[in-house]
């Protein structure tokens, strides 16, 4: 079998449910309750997933932000992303667990591979695939570094519809201002018009 599941859809019930399973599983084990400013190296610790931080280079497609080393149960990030503020490198990292949680088979980790080539293909047919699994790992980063219990519990007394509470919010939770308005907006508890900075509450 390979490395890489096959592709499958999957829902965002479903990516948001295997997400909270990953942070209830967590909960029950001494010293990996999640806490918030997040901290995603926490969660490839439970997994027993290693981290390293090193230069990758380009490949011929361009900039390469982070891959997977299965046979090593190995995530690594470019370096470059250190640079960035703290929380693109908290969502760098679970974007790519989101990618051994969902992609990767586990139980066949059998070679050394990067995980972007494993599943790149170059056939215009196969583009939207590629991009879907790229959607999939994201928004479970996003359910991963927010979830809704989490949410709930931190917007008590915060005005959404002002920047300057989202902002506060952002920095307790570890997230860039950009992860959680979209994420705000996915669940329907703001929505911001088109080309405008004015926050309105949604209808959740």
């Amino acid at each position: 079998m390979s490395v890489i599941k096959p592709y499958r859809f999957y829902s965002k019930a479903e990516i948001e449910g295997k997400a909270l399973d990953l942070l209830m599983r967590m909960q029950r084990v001494p010293n990996f309750a999640p806490k918030w400013p997040f901290d995603a190296s926490l969660v490839a610790d439970f997994l027993d997933l290693g981290v390293v931080w090193d230069r990758i280079p380009p490949d011929e497609q361009g900039a390469i932000a982070a891959r997977i080393l299965p046979q090593k149960r190995q995530i690594e990030i470019n370096e470059e992303i250190l640079k960035l503020p703290k929380g693109f490198q908290e969502s760098t990292l679970a974007h790519e667990i989101g990618h051994w949680i969902l992609h990767v088979n586990q139980e066949e980790v059998d070679g050394v591979a990067k995980q972007l080539e494993l599943i790149v293909c170059r056939g215009a047919s196969k583009l939207l695939k590629i991009e879907s699994i790229e959607w999939q790992a994201q928004y479970f980063a996003t359910c991963l570094l927010m979830p809704r219990y989490v949410l709930e519990e931190k917007r008590t007394g915060r005005d959404l519809t002002k920047w300057a509470d989202l902002y506060a919010l952002a920095k307790e939770l570890g997230v860039t201002i950009s992860n959680l308005k979209h994420r705000l907006k996915d669940i329907g508890w703001i929505h911001i018009p088109q080309g405008s900075r004015e926050i309105y509450l949604g209808t959740v």
